[in-house]
């Protein structure tokens, strides 16, 4: 059987882009059990909850819920376990000095299939306060606006 190609998205957490500003996003791989890949191919994946620390040297993602997958017997894992990200140790250690000197949190971001891999698109995020959030929230309105009058204005002539 032949690895598929190209970029399957699988879950993506669109909280992040609301409650943070991402300055950065990194590509990182995963690293999984067996059953968890094939829950995850469903797409059985939350992220809302979930976020990365550096612990030991090594990219840990915590409160990523993985649905067991149904199929399976007792080889299925605990859903919320901690998962390894797999990244290069330059990265990791770069990250890790702006999380604790600058206030940076680290965020994932979506989860996709890449070339028959699971990948994890993981953001340096910075807090959003209230009113940058009502800021965003009346640029998307307005934007709105603007898209309905032109859609109108075209249908009349």
């Amino acid at each position: 059987m032949a690895r598929q190609q190209g970029v399957k998205p699988v879950a993506s957490n669109r909280k992040a882009r609301h409650d943070y500003f991402v300055e950065e996003a990194f590509e990182c791989g995963i690293e999984l059990r067996g059953t968890e890949v094939k829950s995850m191919r469903q797409g059985r994946v939350n992220l809302k909850e979930s976020y990365a620390a550096v612990k030991n040297g090594e990219m840990i993602v915590s409160g990523m819920h993985i649905s067991p997958y149904e199929q399976g017997n007792i080889f299925n894992t605990d859903p919320l376990r901690p998962k390894r990200l797999l990244m290069h140790r330059r990265e990791i250690r770069r990250l890790e000095a702006l999380v604790q000197r600058q206030g940076y949190t680290l965020v994932p971001l979506s989860v996709y299939l890449k070339n028959g891999r699971m990948k994890l698109e993981l953001g340096l995020c910075r807090g959003k306060k209230l009113h940058d959030k009502r800021d965003d929230m009346a640029e998307r309105d307005a934007r709105r606006d603007i898209d309905r009058a032109m859609k109108s204005r075209t249908r009349e002539a």
